[in-house]
């Protein structure tokens, strides 16, 4: 028999994860195309088990290099279990970032849609293999679609389809839009502006958008397009939405903040650089808007930044499961000292027993070339729940009476 691992709560995450299968001194193998490898050849298991790249105590990685892995890994991840099956799947093309990253906003409810990715009209084998694992049983608020087609994607037989259509990809992104506003005619809307121009900027919508649904329209620096605004008049409803701007007045100008202001409440959030935005965007929160992350006790989902199909493709984890917002780093090996702050600021603490503590626990999305172990360990310490260091307590004390 397998020993047991010695944290349950590692266990539990490469189970739900489902991404590897580790026997004691068997073969490994995965036929899966919707698994990444992770493991060295038979020959080298015994002496690479996998870890610490797998998981730590307080991270798990996603492993794939490609989008559609990631998101066919991903969405396994999140709906594990048989017995659950998820609503629909979102199938979009991965030839357009922004389609994907306002798709994200399908995974919250009441759609609870993850991605999948497709590449032109075909499906990619991950995607293939994940989609007949996941199963979907049905979406009310799509017509009862097991699937939603974003564009001309796939058509897979068998599976019954809510089908969006759009001209270009700021068509299909306003597209989205008008089918969560039909599932929800009496919300009052929250819209994310994002910059159409730069996706590091963008990324972060996607994690906040799987949480709460709420769409995601693009912009030029200096332009609002006719798409968005088409969406944005059909977005007004019953009362003026509130519109939050994501990025600094670099990325997305005053002049765009004044047109804005014509469809509803306009407030801006983010930072200079792609690192810092995401940061600052983890951190606000105005009313019921924002995760307002400054406190111990969260999910988290670190990748590179450049990647915003990844950022498509991880979504459902910040809206499912432990929920976190997605940090960034610019390098593969050097944390940027900005997310070592934001990490300092929320690692969790105890004073008498870790067991009565709160926890974070971090996603790590890519390889090892993406984020490196030694970033992934780093990440690890900064997660770690820590004794809380009170002046005058029983460890200062005994200090002082031995000196």
């Amino acid at each position: 028999m397998c020993p047991a691992m010695s944290s349950p709560r590692i266990a539990a995450l490469l189970l739900v994860a489902a991404l590897v299968t580790i026997g004691c001194g068997r073969e490994v193998r995965s036929d899966d195309p919707s698994q990444p490898a992770l493991l060295a050849p038979p020959s080298k298991q015994k002496e690479h088990l996998g870890f610490p790249e797998v998981a730590t105590k307080n991270t798990t990685r996603v492993p794939a290099t490609d989008p559609a892995q990631t998101a066919a890994a991903v969405a396994r991840a999140v709906f594990p279990d048989p017995a659950r099956k998820p609503s629909a799947v979102t199938i979009v093309d991965s030839s357009d970032w922004r389609v994907a990253v306002a798709a994200s906003a399908l995974m919250a409810a009441p759609f609870k849609a993850p991605i999948l990715f497709g590449d032109g009209t075909g499906l990619p084998g991950p995607s293939k293999s994940a989609l007949d694992k996941l199963a979907p049983a049905g979406a009310k608020a799509a017509g009862n679609a097991q699937i939603i087609r974003v564009g001309n994607v796939a058509r897979p037989p068998g599976y019954k389809t809510t089908d969006l259509r759009g001209d270009n990809a700021l068509a299909l992104t306003q597209a989205i839009a008008g089918l969560i506003r039909s599932a929800r005619p009496r919300v009052a809307s929250n819209i994310i502006i994002a910059s159409s121009d730069d996706p590091s900027f963008a990324m972060p919508a996607a994690a906040y958008a799987a949480k709460t649904g709420d769409p995601i329209l693009f912009v030029t620096k200096d332009e609002i397009p006719p798409e968005t605004r088409a969406a944005l008049a059909a977005l007004k409803g019953l009362a003026k939405p509130r519109i939050y701007i994501l990025g600094p007045s670099k990325m997305i100008s005053p002049s765009v903040t004044r047109q804005l202001k014509r469809f509803g409440r306009v407030r801006r959030t983010g930072g200079q650089d792609p690192i810092t935005n995401a940061i600052e965007f983890a951190r606000y929160r105005s009313g019921e808007f924002g995760w307002g992350v400054t406190t111990p006790g969260h999910g988290m989902v670190f990748m590179r930044s450049g990647r915003p199909l990844h950022a498509a493709a991880a979504a459902p984890l910040s809206g499912s499961g432990s929920y976190g917002p997605l940090f960034l780093l610019d390098d593969a090996v050097r944390l940027p000292q900005s997310l070592q702050s934001q990490l300092l600021d929320t690692q969790p603490a105890y004073r008498t027993d870790p067991v009565a503590g709160v926890y974070n626990h971090g996603w790590i999305i890519g390889g090892t070339d993406s984020i490196s172990v030694a970033a992934q360990a780093r990440i690890d310490a900064l997660l770690e729940i820590a004794p809380e260091q009170l002046p005058g307590s029983l460890d200062a004390a005994e200090d002082d009476e031995s000196s």
